[in-house]
């Protein structure tokens, strides 16, 4: 997918002591070059405990990270 041009605002807000999260389209690409679309709302972790990285599955709230 070897699109440039930006066709609609996105999105990111900082959750107080939680992950980014993104509203919007993106594409994500993994470190073996695998683009994944994805649409609407996403979670992205900050406090590096998730594990789905780079997606937030709440552990940040069992962990109590602090931003």
């Amino acid at each position: 997918m070897e699109n440039n041009s930006i066709t609609e605002i996105q999105k990111i807000v900082l959750a107080e002591n939680g992950p980014y999260l993104l509203e919007g389209k993106f594409v994500f690409v993994n470190h073996e070059g695998v683009e994944t679309v994805k649409e609407g709302k996403v979670a992205l972790c900050r406090c590096g405990h998730s594990t789905n990285k780079p997606f937030c599955d709440g552990t940040h709230r069992r962990t109590e990270w602090k931003a």
